[in-house]
C-alpha cells in the first residue's frame, strides 16, 4: 500500500527521518572504496573518493585541455583539424578515478554517472563551444557488448550531463558498424587501425547534423583513436565541427600530476 507523506515542512522532516533510519539499518557503502558513506554524501561515491581523483592541472592547452607549459601541446597532434576542443576531468589511472569508472562500466553502478557528469559540467570551454554546441552524442558500444553489459556507459554519462548543459542527447544517431578488439593493450597506431571505419551515422538522422557543432561523450580518452573515428563519421555525414568531453584521460609519458 502506498502512503502519501504530508507536504511542506512536516513531510520533509518525515523523509529526513526515514532516510536517517534507513542509513542506520542499511548503511550505504561507497562503490569506489566500499567504506560506509557519510551522512552528507550524495550519490553512490563518497566525498573522500571524489576528493582523491587527480584533476588535470593548469596551465592547459586552450584547445585540447591537456596540461602544457607552452601555448600548444603535443597532445593536439592526435586530433584532426575539425575537432575544436577537448576537455577531461581527471587523470586515469590515478587516485580513485579508475574505481569510479569501473563501478559504472563493469559493476552496474549507473548512478555513478551523475557525479561524473556534475564534474564534467564544470569544465571550462572556449566561448564558441558554449555558444554553438548543439547536442551530445555518446560513443556507441558494439551491439553484443551493450547486450552483455545492459547499457552503454557513455550514453548514461551523456544523459546525466545533458540537463546540466541544457542540450539534448542524440543516442541513436551514431552506431558501431562492426565489433572491434579492446583497445587496452594496443599501441597508438594499432588503436587507430582497430577502429578505422568502425562507425556510421543513421541515414534517417543525418539531416540534423548539417552545419552542427556536436560534442562526443566518452568515459575515458587515451589516444583519442575511438573519438577520432567517431568524429570522422560525423564529419562525413555533414557535421561542421566536433568537440570531445570525457571523465578520465590517460596519462602519457612526461605528464605531470596536479
Amino acid at each position: 500500500m502506498n502512503v502519501a507523506l504530508p507536504s511542506g515542512r512536516g513531510g520533509a522532516l518525515l523523509r529526513e527521518t526515514g532516510t536517517a533510519l534507513l542509513d542506520l539499518l542499511l548503511p550505504r557503502q561507497c562503490v569506489s572504496c566500499d567504506r560506509p558513506m557519510f551522512a552528507g554524501d550524495v550519490g553512490v561515491v563518497c566525498g573522500l573518493c571524489w576528493a582523491r581523483t587527480l584533476p588535470l592541472r593548469a596551465p592547459a592547452c586552450p584547445r585540447c585541455g591537456h596540461p602544457a607549459d607552452r601555448f600548444r601541446c603535443a597532445w593536439c597532434d592526435l586530433l584532426p583539424p575539425y575537432v575544436r576542443a577537448v576537455r577531461s576531468v581527471c587523470w586515469i589511472p590515478g587516485g580513485t578515478a579508475d574505481r569510479i569508472v569501473h563501478a559504472l562500466k563493469y559493476h552496474g553502478w549507473r548512478a555513478a554517472a551523475s557525479g561524473m557528469a556534475q564534474r564534467m559540467a564544470r569544465l571550462s570551454w572556449p566561448e564558441d563551444v558554449l555558444d554553438e554546441r548543439t547536442a551530445l552524442i555518446p560513443v556507441p558500444l558494439a551491439a553484443s557488448r551493450e547486450r552483455e553489459r545492459g547499457y552503454n556507459q557513455s550514453e548514461v554519462i551523456a544523459s546525466a550531463l545533458a540537463p546540466l548543459w541544457g542540450v539534448p542527447v542524440w543516442p541513436d544517431l551514431l552506431f558501431r558498424s562492426r565489433a572491434t578488439a579492446t583497445q587496452t593493450r594496443l599501441t597508438p597506431g594499432e588503436r587507430s587501425r582497430n577502429v578505422a571505419g568502425a562507425f556510421g551515422v543513421a541515414t534517417s538522422r543525418a539531416g540534423c547534423l548539417a552545419g552542427a557543432h556536436v560534442v562526443l561523450v566518452d568515459d575515458v580518452v587515451t589516444t583519442a583513436a575511438t573519438l577520432n573515428a567517431c568524429a570522422g563519421a560525423l564529419l562525413a555525414a555533414g557535421t561542421r565541427i566536433i568537440s570531445y568531453v570525457t571523465f578520465g584521460r590517460a596519462r602519457a609519458s612526461g605528464d605531470r600530476l596536479a
